[in-house]
């Protein structure tokens, strides 16, 4: 059959398909009205509501009620493609839970990238928000400036142009770094800090992960790098977190934008009665902004954990080619992915999508219900 008829054939069947179900839920639902006694009026009422609002019902129900029943069931089973589905009940689930090393890596991978590269993200998109919401100059091109991460995403055309400034040797990031501690030789001590910092943080944390603690000892007992020393983003498993983080900061426009309408929806009387009681910029900032803007905190706190916890882009694309510093950069979702299309492992794939709902769900009903301490919602 040539293509063309082949589309044709399709749309039609598409169009018929949603005009015969629409008119079956109008008339199940006039049915079901009329038994309730309702008035002839009514009825016609009945029918054409559901009638027009049967095309997102019934996509609703085929495209994400089915799948996900259809998940939650092979989850349960053993499934490797193109073998029928055997059921396990929570054979699964109990692997995962108790006797996968490498999920227990990517989940707290996972978890590690929530503690700090969300906070992280708060930080610099409210900084960022109060510089960009004084009324300068050029005030429009710095918030495009600051905005257009966002719009540049997270593909892999940018996320391939981060490894290249990721290089140690030759990258964008590594060469600033130098030449800023060159000009600035403080900086530089600051850098040889920070280095030990993020070294001996991650090399705990893999102790933690994998029960040795040897490569922590080796780094305590280093002490302060070299100054010539450079971070090593994606050639030394101790800081492939750290550049996972700096994308996530990096792309915080968003947050940002939220942080910026929250400061511009503040009394300016509120400043500049606290301002005639003597209080000083750090008193105004504490006293008056955060608690005044803690609903958009609460806002970018709840959205940036769910959207961390399904991190894939950046870990698929800088752990590309780099299978040593693999299972330091796994995350939940891209371990799902690794199961589920490089091993043909789909019920093992569905079990895990579940586990990760379920942490989300977790996560956030734990948010909601810390809310009323801090999250102020009366002026």
């Amino acid at each position: 059959m040539e293509p063309y008829r082949y589309t044709l054939l399709w749309a039609a069947g598409t169009v018929l398909f949603i005009f015969i179900s629409s008119v079956a839920l109008g008339a199940i639902a006039r049915g079901i009205a009329q038994r309730c006694g309702y008035s002839r009026n009514r009825l016609e009422d009945v029918f054409a509501g559901y009638a027009f609002a049967a095309p997102w019902i019934v996509g609703f129900v085929l495209f994400v009620v089915a799948p996900v029943l259809t998940s939650l069931y092979w989850s349960l089973t053993i499934y490797r493609l193109p073998n029928p589905p055997v059921f396990v009940g929570l054979a699964n689930y109990a692997k995962l839970l108790f006797r996968d090393p490498d999920f227990r890596a990517a989940l707290l991978n996972t978890l590690y990238i929530a503690v700090f590269g969300v906070p992280a993200q708060l930080v610099v998109a409210l900084a960022l928000a109060i510089l960009l919401n004084q009324r300068v100059r050029g005030e429009g091109f710095y918030r495009t400036a600051f905005y257009l991460p966002v719009l540049l995403g997270t593909n892999a055309a940018v996320l391939l142009s981060w490894v290249f400034m990721f290089n140690a040797n030759t990258g964008f990031l590594n060469q600033i770094l130098r030449l800023i501690a060159r000009a600035f030789p403080p900086f530089q001590e600051l850098l040889r800090l920070f280095i030990f910092i993020v070294e001996s943080t991650n090399a705990a944390f893999l102790g933690i992960q994998t029960g040795n603690f040897t490569l922590f000892q080796r780094v305590w007992q280093a002490g302060l790098p070299s100054p010539e020393r450079v971070p090593l983003w994606l050639e030394n498993p101790l800081w492939l977190k750290a550049a996972i983080i700096l994308l996530l900061v990096w792309s915080c426009g968003n947050m940002m934008l939220i942080y910026l309408a929250a400061l511009n929806s503040v009394p300016p009387e509120f400043y500049e009665a606290a301002q005639v009681d003597g209080a000083g910029p750090w008193q105004r900032f504490r006293y008056i902004t955060l608690p005044l803007i803690s609903p958009a905190t609460f806002y970018n706190l709840v959205v940036g954990l769910i959207a961390v916890l399904q991190l894939f882009e950046q870990p698929y694309v800088l752990l590309r080619d780099r299978p040593t510093l693999a299972q330091s950069g796994y995350t939940v979702v891209y371990y799902l992915w690794r199961a589920t299309f490089r091993f043909n492992e789909i019920g093992y794939g569905a079990a895990i999508s579940w586990i990760l709902t379920l942490l989300i769900l977790i996560v956030t009903l734990v948010q909601f219900r810390l809310e009323r301490r801090w999250v102020h919602y009366d002026l």
